[in-house]
Parts: structure tokens; sequence; C-alpha cells
């Protein structure tokens, strides 16, 4: 929802030469925020002349434009070339530092560089965007040419938002990546993030960018465990990369470990996922309520890799890092082989997948799948059964309701036959909604 807030402040001749500062409330739950002003620039001064007048056009006033934050943080300082400005967390128009909208009182910095003597009637319009729940695509393991990727940052998002990615997250191997290094791409998130790397198995720490302090090497459980600690107690997302891949297994135990999510599907699907998957299932089954996620693993592009294979769909509140990142540590989710794969809607009442229920005899759920294909087949999984709940015949869309028969959990595949002469493989895999 959009709200607008005008008002128009006059600035006399007297102040001229000032700094001014207009206080005004954010609201809460804004994900971007404008601030557009006008004002007369110019005039005429009319000179007498033989037979007549001559009026010649001159500048009246400049009023150049400000935004200070809470916490006295200058956050916009555009001077007077500048109609409107933009903020949000992931971009700002520039001259601008991209930002959380906190709530609370901020300052329009009015430069009162020329006033007429009469003095200027300056108009201001604020408009508040609220954050609205939206289904985000994107990526959360990919490399540069940090590491041992093809492109730079900067080509990895464009080619990214060209994919139809709306997010990535950068995870080169033990390399930190600064926010203030990140490229703004308007309608596109960028996550810093690096993916731990150790000869005993790797790990993508997101949301920060240095999530430890000390160098990545560990040649002990003690000093592995303490880089998971570290990262976790400032707040990164820790995933365990491609636990079951045939190279490289996490081989650590995960019982000492923190962590938030397993990357179950790295890169196209195979065998080493088809493990991974059947072992995240098992976890489930012994009542762990571990959250999956996927990534291509992305270096450059080929025959059997590309940016977005597997993509993450991602049900937000808004674009911003914070909370793609707190959305998927919540598990609502679901990974597909590709950016135009099929879509997922799946509600239990109104859980989500990824929340928890009390479990009741007569819970029904909902789903609609569209992008199905002919011999597409959709299976629902729980604690101790898997049915295949239907098989497409045609093209289209699936909207159904099913009841659940038992506690425990329930989640979601896609199988599909790609190409003649091989095996259906999982093309969609969701998170669970658990029942307690």
């Amino acid at each position: 929802m959009q709200k607008d807030l005008t008002f128009t402040y006059h600035i006399p001749h007297t102040q001229q030469g000032q700094y001014l500062t207009l206080p005004f409330e954010m609201p809460e739950n804004i994900g971007k925020f404008t601030l557009a002003y006008e004002y007369p620039k110019r005039g005429f001064l009319k000179q007498a002349i033989s037979g007549g007048s001559f009026a010649e056009r001159i500048s009246l006033n400049t009023v150049d434009l400000g935004l200070v934050a809470p916490g006295n943080r200058l956050v916009a300082a555009t001077g007077s070339d500048k109609q409107s400005v933009t903020l949000s967390e992931n971009w700002a128009t520039p001259g601008c530092t991209p930002c959380k909208l906190l709530p609370g009182t901020w300052l329009i910095l009015a430069g009162a560089y020329h006033v007429a003597p009469e003095g200027v009637d300056v108009h201001y319009t604020l408009t508040f965007e609220e954050k609205s729940p939206r289904w985000l695509i994107g990526d959360l393991h990919t490399h540069t040419l940090a590491s041992d990727g093809s492109k730079t940052i900067l080509e990895l998002c464009q080619h990214a938002q060209s994919q139809g990615l709306d997010f990535l997250a950068v995870t080169d191997h033990n390399q930190f990546v600064k926010t203030a290094s990140l490229p703004q791409l308007p309608g596109f998130t960028v996550i810093p993030g690096v993916e731990w790397t150790h000869y005993r198995g790797h790990s993508n720490f997101l949301g920060l960018e240095q999530p430890y302090d000390e160098p990545f090497f560990t040649n002990d459980e003690a000093e592995v465990s303490k880089r998971f600690q570290d990262a976790h107690a400032r707040g990164a997302l820790i995933v365990l990369n491609h636990t079951h891949d045939y190279d490289l297994p996490f081989s650590f135990s995960t019982d000492a470990l923190p962590y938030d999510c397993i990357e179950i599907w790295n890169g196209p699907m195979r065998l080493s996922n088809l493990r991974a998957v059947a072992a995240w299932q098992a976890r489930l089954v012994e009542g762990e309520k571990a959250v999956m996620v996927c990534g291509s693993d992305y270096h450059k592009d080929g025959f059997f890799q590309i940016l977005g294979g597997p993509s993450l769909r991602v049900f937000t509140q808004s674009e911003s890092a914070e909370d793609i990142l707190a959305a998927i540590r919540q598990g609502h989710t679901y990974g597909v082989y590709q950016p135009d794969g099929p879509q997922l809607e799946m509600r239990c009442d109104t859980a989500l997948p990824g929340d928890s229920l009390p479990w009741r005899t007569g819970l029904t759920l909902n789903l609609r799948l569209e992008g199905l294909q002919a011999g597409d087949e959709v299976r629902l999984l729980g604690k101790t059964s898997s049915q295949t709940l239907f098989k497409a015949q045609k093209s289209g869309t699936l909207e159904m309701e099913t009841p659940l028969l038992e506690p425990g959990f329930v989640r979601l595949e896609l199988w599909r036959t790609l190409y003649d002469g091989i095996p259906a493989l999982p093309l969609l895999i969701s998170n669970p909604i658990w029942f307690d």
C-alpha cells in the first residue's frame, strides 16, 4: 500500500545561506520511500527600455535536498540537481545510501543556498510504500572472479537479473565480500556471503560481510566449531553445502555445529542430490525440523550448469536481504530446477511450508501448481507415507484440496522426465509443513 504526505514550507530571505531541518515521522513496515520537492527556481526581472521593457530571465531560488535518518545519519545529499530521491534497503538514487527505513523521526535537509527577497515556498511530497508479502526467486550459491567463478560481481548480478532472478547470494570460497562493493540494481537484491571451504566440507555463511574474524583455515574440531559459533552469534544464516557430494561431502559432525539449513540440491539434479534428499527425509522422519535450501553453485554457463539451476522461491515480506534471509530461515521456500520452472502455492489453513500447526483430524492441504507438463507426477510425502497425488495427462495448472491423514509433516515433490531414456527426477521440492 502506498501513502503520500504533502506539505509546503516557506523559507524567508533572512534564512538564505542556512541549513534547515524539517522533521517527519517514518511509519513502521516501510519498504521504499520517495522524497520529492518543487519550488520556483527562476523568474523574470523587468527592465525599462526605449519604447517598452525587457524581461531578463534570472535565477531566484536554489534549495538543496538532503535526508537524515535516526541517529543523525546522513543518507542523502543531492544538492539541487535532483527533484526526488528514493531509498530502500537494497537500492537508492545515486547520491543516496541504501538503508533500513527505521520507524521514527527523520529530517528533511533544506539547504537555503539562494532565496528570493520575498522568500520561497517549497512543496514537499513524501511517498511511503509499505512492505507487502510476495514470492521472489533467487540463487543462494554463486561464485565470481574473486574465487573460481568467471564473472565479476556486477556481471554476475546483471546475468542473474536477465535470467529472471530477483536475488542472489555471492558466496566465493573463503573470500569475504564488502557490502559497499555490492552493485545496486533496481529491483534486485544482492546478499553478501562466503562459502567457508575446508577439505572436509563446505558451508555458506550468508547475510554478513565478515561472519568470523580469524583466517578460514582450521586443523581441529574446536577451531571449526569456533568459526560456526562466531558466525551464528553474529546472525549469519548458515547452510551446510552439498552434504552428500561424492567428491566433497560434508563430513563434520553436525551435532556439534549450529546451522540453519541444509543444501539438499546443488546444481543439476543427480545421484548425489537424490542421496541428500533421502538423508533429509530421514531427518524429518526422526522429528528434526530441518529446513532445506538449494543453489546452483554457479561458476560459469555450461551444458549442465546455469545460474538459477536450481533456484529457490521465497515468500518474503519485502525484497530486502534481511527479510529474504528471515523467510529462508523460516523455511517459507521451495526449490525449482530453473527460474521459469513450475510455481507452487501450498497451504494448510494459514500455514505455509516451514510453518508448524497443532495436529487435528480434518486438516486439508490446498495446492496450486502452475506450469505442469504432460507426464508430470505430483508426489506428497509425510512421516510414514508417500503417494502420487496427481499425474498430468496434459500441460496446465493443478488446483486441488486433499485431506491429511497423519501428524508429523507433509511436503511436496514434482517429478518430470526431461529427456528420453533418462528416468524422471524431482524438479520441484517444497519444505514441509509440520504438525505438532
